[in-house]
């Protein structure tokens, strides 16, 4: 087998987020800022920026804002395999910003944006392949007819003894019966090197209340290394019987969007080629630097903007 030539394919949704010009209410705003968004894709970005050698495979419509997202990725070096489709329309989320920099959505688009359209073919075996990692969420498999791709994505993968990585970043309003969300990653869960899930997340998604319970359930179902944020508070890992507790570094929060990306991007950079099975002290490195890109993140408008460029000081445990 070749040398796999990529660090990661992300695949799944990538959407335009159209930013507010003040705080508050979307009827309150009078202009918006269009910056590239969807998890997957964010993650792609952060990793680029990373140094890492990324590829994104995806749908996006065959529209105006879908070229502007190929161009977008294109530009931070993300080799892309996006398909255009004349079946819908690039998704859009107008994001609303509170005073803590705290956000909600608004998606005239919904669950019926080109993303959400993504069947298996469109992460071919060939780019697969290349890749020692995969990165993938739900969003884009909200319908029923794109829930085989994320299923059979995940399979090919760990078949392949590519690491897994699974960012759920559940958005409730897109999904009809949450008990179908909950199946759907349920399924997926026990063929994943490393699970990250928000406190807000881990009911729906383990039926545990606690961080330290549900990083628990996630292992006692094979995933190698779980992770539970916990936003200002940092984030709680566990590999098989080892446990780790990590602070978030203290920042000036401008937005939260894009956060858990953030932190996902910086621990598959630290993690790199050896994957959950990074020495003990690694992975409290790789954690640690998570949560300062996740902490990055918030002081800038949008997801992407605050995603750094590799830090020569990442590997250093990091203090408050």
């Amino acid at each position: 087998m070749a040398t796999p030539d990529l660090d990661v394919v992300s695949f799944g949704e990538a959407l335009v987020d159209l930013l507010p010009d003040t705080r508050g209410k979307l009827r309150n705003c009078e202009r918006f800022e269009v910056h590239s968004g969807g998890a997957p894709a964010n993650v792609a970005v952060g990793l680029a920026r990373q140094g890492k050698k990324v590829a994104f495979a995806g749908v996006v419509g065959n529209d105006e804002f879908g070229h502007l997202l190929a161009r977008k990725l294109a530009d931070e070096n993300i080799e892309t395999h996006l398909r255009l489709s004349d079946e819908a329309r690039t998704g859009m989320w107008f994001v609303a910003l509170d005073e803590r920099g705290d956000r909600s959505f608004f998606t005239p688009t919904g669950a019926n944006s080109a993303d959400k359209l993504v069947r298996e073919a469109d992460l071919s075996d060939a780019l697969l392949a290349r890749t020692r990692w995969l990165h993938v969420g739900s969003s884009a498999h909200v319908l029923p007819d794109a829930r085989p791709a994320l299923r059979d994505a995940v399979a090919r993968a760990h078949a392949r003894n590519i690491f897994v990585s699974f960012d759920p970043n559940l958005r409730m309003h897109l999904w009809r019966d949450e008990r179908e969300l909950q199946a759907l990653v349920r399924d997926v869960f026990p063929r994943c090197s490393v699970v990250k899930l928000s406190l807000e997340e881990i009911e729906l998604c383990t039926g545990q209340a606690s961080p330290e319970a549900a990083a628990a359930w996630l292992v006692e179902r094979g995933v190698q290394l779980a992770c539970i944020t916990l936003g200002p508070d940092g984030a709680l890992l566990q590999r098989g019987g080892e446990i780790w507790r990590v602070p978030s570094p203290n920042v000036e929060v401008v937005d939260t969007t894009g956060a858990g990306d953030g932190f996902v991007a910086g621990l598959l950079a630290e993690l790199g080629d050896a994957g959950p099975a990074a020495a003990s002290p690694a992975i409290d490195a790789a954690a640690r630097y998570a949560c300062t890109v996740g902490a990055q993140v918030c002081t800038r408008l949008g997801a992407v903007a605050g995603l750094p460029t590799r830090n020569p000081l990442a590997s250093r445990p990091l203090r408050r």
